[in-house]
């Protein structure tokens, strides 16, 4: 008998481990993740921050009033929001229909065009821009379709307008593979039980299911509105750097020919930071009172 508990002892060296070790062998195994988390996210930001309120090596708030009383700085600010805001709206409404017609196709089909989905949303930066060039440019093959058939007479897409539709293409592709999952919380019975009582498709839509997703909708409307503010190589590669956006006015005060202003840049990074936390807090408000109006 108790040679056998001396052999079970020896085949499992876990059992002789000290009670405290085994209560933190947990956060051993999540040390390097904690160590790779601090020291491409936590460091930056706290450097950031700090560096935000030096100016001329001492510490003040002058940054922020050179933010603040520059109407192009604030127009930058301006404008992403403006871009962000529309085509995190406009994507997500695209991909709300897309996903919802895609389950009610052939699942050949519909893997099929998630895989297309996947694809297209690593395409994006340098060759998307070279792409739209091509399509939709002063000379690209689509506008001068468009002109030939008299649909058109002029479209800029070095502008705003320009802009707003390459922000909704590359939108759309992460708006579906973030809400794909969340239809699942629908079920087709809802809807024939709903049709059974009368009731119409877009009301099924309004009181059934968009009340039952607007926590997923929410927060993917969040993280879309993340991806748009923080684009950048796009929006540089389509109008090198002359349209006037936060991320443009960041990169060139830390890599421009002519001025260096890091801490003026580390300043218009914390602005940018505080609104989307501001914009994350609001979702969270959002779908907390959500959950609370289903109980």
């Amino acid at each position: 008998m108790s040679s056998s508990v001396v052999t079970h002892s020896k085949n499992n060296p876990s059992k002789r481990l000290p009670l405290w070790l085994h209560k933190i062998k947990p956060a051993i195994w999540l040390a390097p993740l904690a160590l790779f988390f601090y020291l491409f996210q936590l460091a930056p930001m706290i450097w950031v921050f700090i560096n935000s309120f030096v100016y001329e090596d001492e510490y003040s708030f002058e940054n922020y009033h050179e933010i603040f009383d520059s109407s192009f700085m604030l127009q930058g600010f301006s404008n992403s929001l403006w871009l962000a805001i529309w085509s995190s709206f406009i994507g997500l409404a695209i991909a709300t229909l897309l996903v919802s017609s895609l389950r009610r196709i052939d699942s050949k089909i519909r893997d099929g065009v998630i895989a297309f989905t996947n694809m297209s949303s690593n395409f994006s930066g340098v060759p998307l821009s070279f792409a739209f060039i091509i399509i939709l440019g002063v000379n690209g093959a689509f506008t001068l379709l468009l002109k030939q058939y008299g649909l058109i007479d002029d479209f800029n897409l070095y502008g705003q307008w320009g802009l707003l539709t390459l922000y909704i293409y590359f939108q759309i592709p992460l708006g579906v593979l973030l809400l794909y999952p969340a239809f699942d919380a629908l079920s087709d019975d809802w809807q024939a039980a709903s049709a059974l009582l009368g009731a119409k498709t877009w009301q099924y839509w309004t009181k059934i299911a968009l009340p039952v997703l607007s926590p997923a909708l929410l927060g993917t409307f969040i993280i879309l509105i993340a991806n748009a503010i923080g684009a950048y190589a796009s929006v540089y590669a389509l109008t090198n750097g002359n349209y006037n956006v936060i991320t443009v006015r960041i990169a060139s005060l830390v890599s421009g020919d002519l001025f260096l202003e890091p801490n003026l840049a580390a300043a218009i990074s914390v602005i940018l930071m505080a609104i989307l936390a501001f914009i994350t807090l609001i979702n969270q408000w959002l779908i907390t009172r959500s959950y609370h109006a289903k109980r």
